[in-house]
Order: C-alpha cells, then sequence, then structure tokens
C-alpha cells in the first residue's frame, strides 16, 4: 500500500505541477502582453505627421521613466519603413525590427544589449501621411522569466512539502488501518506459544468473524483429535485382552501349531500396536498450551529408575531444560521412553540420557554401553516392527515409534555408536 502511494504521488505531483506551471507561465504572458498593448495604444494615440518638417513626432509621455534611460530594456519606436523614424531615448542610436499588422502582433525580439525583448507591434494609418506607419513597444522579458523562475522553484518546493505530509499521512492511516490487523497477528503468535487457548474476538466486525471462525475451527479439530486418541486408546484396551486369551489357548496346540500361531500373533500385536501408537500421537501442538517437559518426564524415568536398578544399569541423567515446549505429553513421553527403555535393555552396566533445550531446537541423546549395531543393522532397527535379537524381550516396536514420531514433529533420528561403546540415539527436534 505504501508502494503504491508512492507510485501514485509520483505520478499524480508532477503531472499537476507541471500544469500549474504552464498555466501560471501563460497567465504571467498574457499579463504581460496585455501591458505592452496598452502601451502601444498609448504610443498609437500619441503619433502624429509634421507635415511643415515631414517628420513623425509623439505629442505625450507614457509615464514611465525606464523608456527615458538609455538600454532600459523598456523602449518604443514609430517608422514608417524608411527614413522617417522616431524611438524612445532608452533605444539611443539602436533600432527595432519593422513589423506589419493591422492588428497587434506579438513576438520575440533581439535587445540592444543582446536580450530577448517581448515586442508588440502594430500598422496604422495617420492624417496628411500616405505611407502607412509602424509603432513597437518593445520590454525586456528578463523580469518575466525570474518571476516564472521564481514560481517554479517555489512550486517544486510546495510538491515536494505537500508529497512528504501526503505519505505521513497515508502511512499514518495505513498504520491506523492495519493495527487490528498486527493485534490479530499478536493473539495468533500468543495461542501459538501457548499463552492462551483461542484468539481474541474484541477486533472491528469483518476481523472478529474471522477469529470466531477460526476459534470455532480450533475447537472442532481439538475435539476431533481427542476423541481419535480416546478411540485408539479404547480400541488398544478391547483388543488386549483376546490376544492374550489367544496366546493362553495357543498352549494346547501341538508343538508345530503353537509356533507358527504365536508368530502369526506376535506379528498381529506388532501391528497392532504400531498402528495405535501412530494414531495416538497427537503430533505438533502448534496452536495450544505448552508442556513442562520435566514435568512430563519424571513418572518415565521413575519407571526406568527402578527397571535400570533391576538390571543393575547405572542411569545418568543430564536435562538442560530452560522453559516448557510445545509437544503433546504423551508424544514425549512415548519418546523419551522408548528409547531410554531399549538402552537400558540392551546396556551392560550404564545408560547416559542428555537433554538440552535452546531456543530453536530439543536435543535428545540415550547411550549406551552395549554391543551397538552395525550401519545396515541401525537402519534396520528403524523399520517395522524389526527384531535383531530374538532372544531379548520386547516386540521390536521401540525404535520405530520413536522415528514415526520423530518424523511428526519435524525432527530426526540417528543412530549411531556412543562414546562408550553402544548404541547412541540422537533425536532433534525443532521447537
Amino acid at each position: 500500500m505504501m508502494i503504491s502511494a508512492v507510485a501514485l504521488i509520483l505520478l499524480v505531483l508532477p503531472i499537476a505541477g507541471g500544469l500549474l506551471a504552464w498555466n501560471f507561465r501563460e497567465a504571467v504572458n498574457t499579463s504581460f502582453n496585455d501591458r505592452l498593448e496598452s502601451l502601444l495604444n498609448v504610443v498609437i494615440a500619441g503619433v502624429a505627421y509634421n507635415l511643415s518638417r515631414d517628420a513623425l513626432m509623439l505629442d505625450r509621455q507614457l509615464g514611465d521613466p525606464r523608456f527615458d534611460r538609455v538600454f532600459s530594456g523598456w523602449y518604443w519606436q514609430v517608422s514608417d519603413g524608411s527614413e522617417r523614424v522616431i524611438t524612445s531615448r532608452s533605444l539611443w542610436d539602436q533600432r527595432l525590427p519593422v513589423t506589419e499588422g493591422s492588428q497587434p502582433v506579438y513576438r520575440q525580439a533581439l535587445g540592444p544589449r543582446g536580450q530577448t525583448l517581448r515586442l508588440a507591434a502594430r500598422t496604422i494609418q495617420i492624417p496628411n501621411l500616405a505611407d502607412p506607419v509602424h509603432v513597437a513597444v518593445a520590454a525586456d522579458l528578463t523580469e518575466v522569466r525570474a518571476e516564472v523562475s521564481r514560481f517554479h522553484r517555489l512550486l517544486i518546493v510546495s510538491l515536494a512539502t505537500l508529497g512528504s505530509l501526503l505519505l505521513l499521512l497515508i502511512g499514518l492511516q495505513i498504520r491506523w488501518g492495519l493495527d487490528p490487523l498486527r493485534r490479530v497477528e499478536k493473539s495468533l503468535k500468543e495461542v501459538e506459544a501457548g499463552q492462551q487457548n483461542a484468539l481474541a474476538t474484541d477486533f472491528p466486525e469483518e476481523l472478529a468473524r474471522l477469529a470466531r471462525a477460526i476459534n470455532l475451527v480450533l475447537e472442532r479439530d481439538q475435539i476431533l483429535i481427542e476423541r481419535g486418541r480416546s478411540a485408539a486408546g479404547n480400541l488398544a484396551h478391547a483388543l488386549k485382552t483376546p490376544l492374550t486369551v489367544l496366546a493362553t489357548l495357543s498352549e494346547q496346540l501341538s508343538t508345530m501349531q503353537k509356533q507358527a500361531f504365536r508368530a502369526e500373533l506376535q506379528r498381529l500385536n506388532a501391528a497392532v500396536r504400531h498402528h495405535l501408537a501412530r494414531a495416538s500421537a497427537a503430533g505438533p501442538v502448534g496452536l495450544g498450551r505448552q508442556t513442562d517437559l520435566m514435568e512430563s518426564l519424571t513418572p518415565v524415568f521413575t519407571a526406568l529408575d527402578n527397571l535400570a536398578a533391576r538390571r543393575g544399569v547405572v542411569l545418568e541423567k543430564d536435562c538442560r531444560v530452560v522453559g516448557p515446549v510445545r509437544f503433546e505429553k504423551q508424544d514425549i513421553q512415548e519418546i523419551v521412553g522408548n528409547l531410554v527403555e531399549n538402552a537400558v535393555n540392551w546396556a551392560q552396566k550404564y545408560v547416559e540420557v542428555v537433554i538440552d533445550q535452546s531456543p530453536n531446537k530439543l536435543t535428545i541423546s540415550v547411550g549406551d554401553d552395549g554391543l551397538g549395531m552395525s550401519d545396515s543393522q541401525c537402519a534396520e532397527a528403524l523399520n517395522r516392527g524389526a527384531r535383531l535379537d530374538e532372544e531379548r524381550s520386547g516386540s521390536g516396536l521401540g525404535l520405530s515409534i520413536v522415528n514415526d514420531l520423530v518424523r511428526i514433529y519435524g525432527g530426526t533420528l540417528q543412530l549411531t555408536r556412543s562414546r562408550h561403546g553402544g548404541l547412541l540415539a540422537s533425536i532433534e527436534l525443532p521447537v
């Protein structure tokens, strides 16, 4: 809007200035011509022919001392085109060009000192003289041009001042007009930062309707997310009992049938757990309340401390958390819980957990002193349900679920060798 305003002002003001300058110049020229014509009429009225002396004469004064000052720039001349010539004292021994015309003729001519003159001339007939008489009055244009130049300078300054004032007022008007949008933006940032649950609605009616509509969408989406997660949890509980019953009934089968039956049950259980974990993941909490990271992870670490103690593993935690984060509580518990549980299960004596929060990202690193994995095993471990050691307990879904959750939040998961010799799982999540 400011660019269009500047473009409009730069287009309109020069055009308006050009028209004003042209009108002023024409008005000054017309006024100057009228003045010359008045003086010309005075000269014509005073021109006479002296028959006895065979000479032209002027029997009245023009009343302007500049016609008596030599080369003053104001001149008059009466001539029959030959020897009969009378001039103002100011013209001295110089002559004006003879111009013919039954009506006043205006033209520019060169003066005695090389200055540009504005000349008004007319051809008349006077008594007792057969030849026509050419009467001319001329004046220097320097003063007229100086006046026009002065007006041009004042016009440029005035238009520049007007343009600057218009830009200032337009800028203030735009700032005032867009203030409700800035308030909407501020309210949206507060919602995004988790400082409030809905947009404010104390705006002009057009924006208030928009804010109310957005609030309805946010509320509906939150309800749908909660319903989906609740349904996933209910489905998990509903499937858990039948799967347990089927696993118990499989004990009554023959050895070959029991192994095949358990393998299929394990595949079914793995698929159910994987898809239920995906369904229950809320994803990034971009618009909503923030989560206190340490408060969310306290019960997870309590349970994992007990698991580590039973296995004789030292679980060391280094948490450098500076404030709340926009993550769903259950999702961050799932990520950290799966990584640390996996490390405790595979570690020999030591597991290290480092959580570091910066203004732009949240870094989670879990390392152990176990056997570790090769590059190909690291890639395979991220596949759904992959098991690298069938003798260990667990479904093999931990790393796969973590990887899916990290991707939902726009982060990355890397598996490398830790400094303690085992596996190092490193996660970076944008905050």
